[in-house]
């Protein structure tokens, strides 16, 4: 029998491939790592009958790493971490999964992977590959390619087997190493400098560096920034308002009519011109137009739009929206998340898509109507296409799901459907009225087919009646008023921040949300009570540090090259080794630089921490006993975020003196069992012991006893978790407390045992 090795990316994809081409009729046994079962079953494949036997994995297998004692942060002047030898290897959760695939090839005739066909995906499947032909040197290998896990998409690929695809590989390796090398640099810079540069604050903090994540910080730091020295203004505007009964069925019908001069900065200009129109006037109506108006439906959906839509429209950050994308996509019931596609092929099958959600209660019989109307269902596609996958849209029915997994499908769906409806009509009147030698007008709506508005109840359109008036019509105002407001400069929201991102080329669409959850979780950035960015007096330190060297550092163009050339790597106009060395050498000759600047570092930084104390930079490598940081920036104080009345943007506070500075709220009600001695998280929530196994000086390292602590709450008001470390280096093994939520939603409460 000839036997073929299959590999998905997760053991949830592994099950339901196999669900499907086994027709539920799969055996099961266990792999070496408790959590990524092997099923088996037989299928016809690569021209015949084959038995098959499917696993996974759990994302990458190996990792890039330095070698040797370059791992340890003070083997060498971080300026070497350019050029000393990196090499993969694989991660200590993995070894069980790398065991398994050793053990099922020796008795494999071929190797079919399953991964996600994105890069990431790409580059797993060549994980996979080097260890299976590290073991069987000539085994065949071929690539399913895929967008949805369902009956159709999945058994196409299983007849359509590819190659693998070495170039687009290749281009994530020349991104992992460039983000490990860069990164490390510049973190083990930063770290050992600005800790005894600022060792009051910072002297066991990590503060960490990222390529994409600088960038993203940037953004922010700039909107702040412009927010702050942006000077608000009063503005004063008049408004005429008229109330008539044209028709006793209708009942009165009130006008408003805006000002075209919309608003003036001079209250005395505008209480003279006021004046004019209160005192008793006509108004005589000077034009009235009419012209159709059209609502676009929306684009074809990308992953970008699903995080933007996800975050305004739902409430829900783009962190949590791909990680329920993700699901949904396993379990059949979405397309592929993470894509750049936002055109549908000629020849896509969107009538069997539309059919899948006809008996659904809330937007069924949309869909029916869908189906019979003329030419079916046209989308409105946008120009964007990554050559891998369609938008993203509903694969099948899904009507036992719940909560916000059931709240991220309805808008993936409902969005379908409006993109392949006809745009809404309607049909606008405008008039203008002059009145004491001011003009006005009004603009009144009638809708006239609301189209994709009946099932995208995430667009408001709504009409506007108004009077009926005619050119040279007079009447007497019902009232005039002068109102007033002030100009604002808002923050960004995550989905500002996103647009930004996508446009100036920072990461892809796939990492956006891991950048700006690295930003949060570095407390680099907060947020304001409506979801807005605020950046931490780390993060603008660090900014306007870099800034100062000359370097912008924080702006996104270095990053977007980067991308760019990964991009290139992958259709082949680039070579990856040319490219890896051209941008080591960038980014080398801006670290020498920094290093030779970094007393600007220090003088940005002294605007929110107080005086610096002088530091050689070859004391960089005198470690006088201390170990590296592991506490992310955070761990003992709010998260310092700045407010108004925090240390403004660019300048430094007295020597000597003492600055104010906005921490981030404590909460309201405080767990009842806490007391002053317990850890809390910025959740308000206890903090969590968990141990340090990395061998360091803090390896099995056990909690202190200490009966007077009390429970640990972070400050989420709820208790924490006790967690160890398990990442290999100086406090491998030590206990620490954390929130105890999942993941995207922890609060960043983080405190040593």
């Amino acid at each position: 029998v000839f036997k073929v090795l299959n590999v998905a990316e997760k053991n949830d994809a592994a099950k339901r491939i196999s669900d499907i081409l086994s027709g539920h009729q799969y055996q099961v046994r266990n792999g070496l790592s408790r959590f990524n079962k092997i099923y088996e079953f037989n299928y016809y494949m690569l021209g015949q009958n084959c038995s098959i036997s499917f696993t996974s994995l759990s994302g990458h297998l190996l990792n890039y790493d330095f070698t040797g004692i370059y791992r340890k942060w003070y083997s060498c002047h971080p300026l070497s971490l350019f050029d000393v030898a990196v090499e993969k290897n694989v991660t200590e959760n993995m070894v069980d999964i790398k065991r398994t695939l050793e053990r099922e090839v020796r008795n494999s005739q071929a190797l079919v992977i399953w991964t996600d066909c994105d890069r990431e995906g790409e580059n797993i499947g060549f994980e996979i590959i080097n260890i299976c032909r590290n073991i069987k040197s000539n085994i065949p290998v071929y690539r399913a390619r895929f967008s949805e896990i369902t009956d159709r998409s999945i058994k196409s690929a299983c007849n359509n087997l590819q190659q693998p695809d070495q170039r687009v590989s290749d281009a994530v390796d020349v991104r992992q190493e460039l983000d490990l090398r860069i990164g490390a640099a510049f973190t083990r810079f930063q770290t050992l400098r600005l800790q005894k540069v600022f060792p009051n604050t910072l002297a066991d903090k990590l503060i960490s560096y990222g390529s994409c994540q600088f960038p993203t910080l940037g953004f922010v730091v700039e909107r702040y920034k412009a927010r702050e020295q942006f000077q608000p203004e009063d503005f004063w505007k008049i408004e005429v308002v008229h109330t008539i009964t044209q028709n006793e069925a209708d009942g009165p019908i009130t006008s408003t009519f805006s000002w075209k001069r919309n608003r003036l900065f001079n209250e005395l200009a505008c209480q003279v011109l006021y004046a004019n129109c209160e005192t008793p006037v006509v108004a005589t109506v000077t034009n009235v137009s009419s012209r159709p108006r059209s609502r676009w439906r929306p684009l074809a959906m990308d992953t970008v739009e699903l995080e933007k839509l996800a975050s305004r429209k739902l409430r829900i950050n783009a962190k949590e929206t791909m990680k329920i994308a993700e699901s949904l996509y396993t379990q059949g019931y979405i397309s592929y998340p993470r894509t750049e596609t936002n055109s549908f092929p000629k020849d896509f099958n969107l009538e069997r898509l539309v059919q899948e959600q006809t008996s659904h209660p809330d937007w069924g019989g949309f869909a029916s109507r869908l189906l019979g109307l003329n030419g079916g269902p046209q989308p409105r596609n946008g120009h964007k296409s990554d050559q891998a996958h369609p938008p993203i849209h509903p694969t099948k029915a899904a009507p036992h799901l719940t909560g916000n997994n059931a709240r991220i499908y309805e808008l993936i769906t409902r969005h379908f459907l409006a993109c392949c409806h006809r745009d809404a009509k309607g049909q606008e009147t405008s008039v203008e009225i002059e009145v004491g030698g001011e003009s006005f007008s009004v603009q009144g709506l009638m809708i006239i087919e609301r189209n994709y508005l009946e099932v995208y109840h995430y667009d408001r359109w709504n009409g506007k009646i108004i009077a009926v008036y005619e050119i040279g019509d007079q009447f007497e105002p019902t009232d005039v008023r002068m109102t007033s407001g002030r100009t604002t400069a808002p923050l960004l929201t995550e989905a500002d921040l996103i647009s930004l991102m996508d446009k100036h080329g920072i990461g892809t669409d796939a990492t956006h949300a891991e950048h700006i959850e690295t930003i949060k979780q570095r407390m680099y950035v907060g947020l304001t009570n409506d979801q807005r960015f605020l950046p931490g007096e780390l993060g603008m330190g660090l900014v306007e540090g870099y800034d100062l060297m000359g370097y912008a550092m924080s702006r996104p163009e270095l990053r977007a090259e980067l991308e760019a050339d990964l991009r290139r790597i992958c259709d082949g106009t680039a070579n990856k080794n040319d490219v890896l060395q051209r941008h080591i050498s960038t980014y080398r000759s801006v670290f020498q630089e920094a290093i030779q600047k970094a007393d600007k570092l220090d003088e940005a930084l002294s605007a929110y921490f107080g005086d610096a104390t002088r530091v050689e930079g070859s004391n960089l490598l005198n470690p006088s006993g201390a170990s590296p940081p592991v506490r992310p920036w955070g761990e003992g104080r709010g998260p310092g975020v700045l407010g108004s009345r925090g240390a403004r943007p660019g300048t430094a506070a007295p020597r000597g003196g003492t600055r104010e500075k906005r921490k981030m709220p404590t909460p309201a009600h405080p767990h009842p069992h806490s007391n002053e001695n317990t850890p809390m998280c910025n959740c308000s929530e206890m903090a969590v012991v968990l141990t340090v196994r990395r061998e360091g000086p803090n390896t099995g390292r056990q909690p202190q006893q200490n009966a007077g602590s009390g429970d640990r709450m972070c400050k989420c008001n709820i208790q924490a978790v006790q967690r160890t470390v398990q990442k290999d280096g100086p406090n491998k093994g030590r206990v620490f407390y954390t929130c105890d939520k999942p993941r995207a939603e922890q609060c960043g409460f983080f405190e040593w045992e």
